[in-house]
């Protein structure tokens, strides 16, 4: 049973709406499946995909804001399974990237192939609810895995990320010759661009930081090129640039809804925003621009 109420309010009297569960699980996955991007900020790949040998079917597979590639798995209510349903399809998973990447470019095209990152697959649990244990447990699994909970109330779908775990961002066996080839030349990481950036950039950025986070629903989540903070879809993503003294923060917000200022923020909708599409992109080179964008920054992690 879902903590969450919903009421209807007519002529200033409330009425609560009882939730429920879908009537079958299928349902549920038909419904995700359909609008995964809007609900999951998961781009889907495929639905019940075969994993031959190894047997049984994924429910849905597809690849994240980040260019992680993502297992979801459904159930109706509560089912201990689910965990270990997509702890055994992460193990197929690391075994068959080329298999992955294939259906990516078949369904996505080249760049988002190539882009995959491979470090930390993801994990996603869909039921109507989980137990303590479960909670507890995704914390000593060590990968990254995501316990949401939906409940429906008539003909609106509430999801709810009750649990993450972020795992370890280290390279995972079977990667393709393409992969091997990429990894020879290893770029920056964004924690390598901090520690170059002089004090007063550090010091902005950790003002920033705090900002996101305090919130405490705001998940934290480096990457390779960028940090991420998220609840079920990233909120912002973060960039530093210590030759040109800013960091670039992308916010997932409509750019029709901001004003735009020039040299300050700017519409990113098809420009290819890493971590968030079509939102909008805020540089920020001292705190009087951290001042500026902080309502930018309330506004994306309160609507997210």
């Amino acid at each position: 049973m879902s903590n969450l109420k919903v009421f209807r309010v007519r002529g200033g009297q409330a009425t609560e709406v009882p939730g429920a569960a879908v009537g079958v699980e299928v349902e549920l996955q038909r419904l995700i499946e359909t609008n995964m991007e809007t609900m999951l900020g998961i781009r889907f790949l495929a639905t019940e995909y075969r994993t031959g040998r190894h047997g049984g079917r994924i429910d849905s597979l597809g690849l994240d804001e980040n260019g992680t590639p993502v297992i979801v798995e459904y159930k109706r209510s509560r089912d201990q399974n689910v965990i270990n349903q997509g702890l055994s399809y992460l193990w197929w998973l690391h075994d068959h990237h080329h298999e992955f990447e294939s259906l990516t470019r078949e369904r996505l095209g080249d760049q988002a192939a190539e882009e995959i990152d491979w470090n930390a697959p993801r994990i996603v649990c869909v039921a109507g609810a989980f137990t303590h244990h479960d909670t507890v447990a995704v914390e000593m699994i060590g990968h990254r895995i995501d316990l949401v909970t939906y409940r429906v109330f008539d003909d609106v779908l509430t999801l709810q990320l009750v649990a993450s775990a972020s795992g370890t961002r280290t390279s995972t066996r079977g990667g393709t010759l393409g992969s091997v080839r990429a990894a020879s030349v290893t770029p920056k990481s964004v924690q390598q661009y901090l520690e170059e950036s002089p004090d007063d950039l550090k010091e902005l950025y950790a003002d920033l930081d705090e900002l996101l986070l305090s919130h405490p629903d705001v998940l934290k989540e480096p990457q390779l090129h960028y940090v991420a903070y998220r609840r079920i879809t990233n909120v912002a993503t973060v960039r530093l640039q210590p030759r040109k003294r800013h960091i670039v923060v992308n916010l997932r917000l409509d750019p029709e809804t901001v004003e735009l200022k020039e040299g300050f923020s700017r519409d990113m909708r098809g420009l290819g925003a890493v971590g968030i599409r079509d939102g909008i992109e805020v540089r920020i080179g001292s705190r009087e621009d951290l001042a500026r964008a902080s309502d930018l920054i309330e506004r994306a992690v309160e609507t997210t």
